[in-house]
């Protein structure tokens, strides 16, 4: 076969290794994450309420395991309002934060060198109905080519909101750069995203797949290209 004209990197990521996490060491993991939301507790105006974690099947890249989380914070915060609007819960809004834990993997003994990330938003599903799916990002790492070209590594998480999703791809350009399971209604994707120098740049778009590989769902990490 010929070079390709557009040779940046495709399933770059490890599958899943290890199932979700469970007890101490799904406590050790909660402690990192609850640290790195305690540098946003005052900003958000909730503490993150560790009974709400979700963790999200993890995934390898670069000698380093992630394991992606969601959970909300222990109360909600008041909604900015115009006058007259009522300041009962109702005009409370939950936080949510997200995030993950890093952590190195050795090939014998316990895993160490742990790392968190995390940041929040009051942006929820709750209050959008049209959500197909909910989704979290991050950049976790860079991969650059000759010349200008280049991307970033994103580290994509999220629940399905629609019935029958067995399957979750990244896409590039409609060409599947990543691709997982969804495991127990939950999936981790990590890929190169905001690819620059080969044209127009290109941005990952999610997709949720069912058993019979008909497209239920479609979600562009940006609201459009930017």
């Amino acid at each position: 076969m010929p070079p390709v004209p557009r040779p940046f990197p495709r399933f770059i990521a490890d599958s899943p290794q290890e199932g979700r996490p469970y007890g101490r060491w799904e406590d050790r993991l909660a402690e990192e994450f609850a640290k790195a939301c305690r540098g946003h507790s005052s900003e958000a105006g909730s503490l993150l309420d560790r009974e709400t974690l979700k963790w999200f099947p993890e995934r390898g890249w670069a000698g380093r395991i992630y394991v992606p989380a969601t959970g909300r914070g222990s109360d909600p915060v008041a909604r900015e309002g115009g006058a007259g609007e009522s300041d009962d819960a109702s005009e409370a809004a939950p936080v949510e934060y997200f995030g993950w834990v890093s952590f190195e993997r050795p090939a014998e003994g316990e895993p160490g060198q742990l790392r968190a990330s995390a940041d929040f938003t009051d942006v929820t599903a709750e209050d959008n109905p049209g959500w197909r799916i909910d989704l979290s990002d991050d950049v976790i790492g860079s991969w650059r080519a000759e010349g200008e070209r280049g991307a970033d590594i994103t580290l994509v998480w999220g629940l399905p909101l629609v019935r029958g999703a067995v399957a979750a791809t990244a896409e590039l350009d409609d060409e599947v750069v990543d691709q997982a399971a969804v495991q127990d209604g939950r999936f981790t994707l990590l890929a190169v995203d905001a690819v620059r120098g080969f044209g127009d740049d290109l941005y990952l778009e999610i997709k949720l797949w069912d058993r019979t590989l008909r497209e239920i769902a479609a979600e562009s990490l940006y609201a459009e290209a930017e």
